[in-house]
């Protein structure tokens, strides 16, 4: 049953990676709902530098299937979102997305002059180091941490995915030629049909710290 009241803190406790599924399909609602969500997802210098390519069909699947080793979720699971990075995207036109800021009153015309310049220089800087793939495939990760959570409070499971070869996903999505786009993730959403226990995580003084690495909270 979907759950609707799940808390923030309740959907990142609860949710676990769930490798196998059930063959029911997720609403077309609830999936509409994941989509909007993951575009709310935090992103460098507003630049929406991510896309995200659902796959549904026994085609598709089959192709991430074979992308991913034979893992088992491409196999269950209705539906694999996959999340792509756009390293690109700060020198395409970007006058939508001032039109919206302006739209709802969020940056002025002296803001958005300055915001341009300002975000051209920093990503041609990026450009300079080869940080432009690092920074578009963190975007994309962000969107599909969104995804993953808001997925637990719809009654969703979901399993970020690893261990793919991009190119075969980017041949199964209809990518294949576009060396200007990369694969941040593989997420599938789906019924479980299990229900992991938690692993447990170690103890906050095993990694939080204080300052600087290795100082004691």
């Amino acid at each position: 049953m979907t759950n609707r009241t799940l808390s923030v803190a309740d959907a990142i406790r609860t949710r676990r990676a769930v490798r196998h599924y059930r063959p029911d399909p997720v609403p077309g609602a609830d999936l509409e709902t994941l989509l909007d969500l993951a575009i709310e997802a935090p992103t460098s210098w507003n630049l929406q530098d991510r896309s995200i390519i659902v796959v549904s069909s026994e085609e598709g699947r089959a192709g991430l299937t074979l992308a991913t080793g034979g893992q088992p979720q491409p196999q269950e699971a209705p539906v694999v979102l996959v999340f792509v990075a756009e390293p690109w995207a700060w020198r395409e036109d970007r006058s939508d997305v001032y039109a919206h800021a302006r739209g709802n009153g969020a940056w002025s015309e002296e803001f958005i002059a300055m915001f341009s310049t300002a975000s051209t220089a920093f990503q041609a800087g990026l450009q300079d180091r080869g940080l432009l793939r690092e920074y578009a495939v963190k975007d994309a990760m962000i969107a599909a941490s969104f995804v993953m959570l808001a997925a637990t409070e719809l009654g969703l499971a979901t399993s970020p995915m690893n261990g793919w070869d991009e190119a075969l996903v980017k041949k199964a999505v209809g990518i294949d030629d576009r060396e200007d786009l990369a694969i941040a993730l593989l997420v599938s959403v789906g019924y479980p049909a299990e229900r992991p226990r938690h692993p447990g995580r170690r103890a906050r003084s095993r990694n939080v710290y204080r300052e600087h690495f290795g100082a004691g909270w």
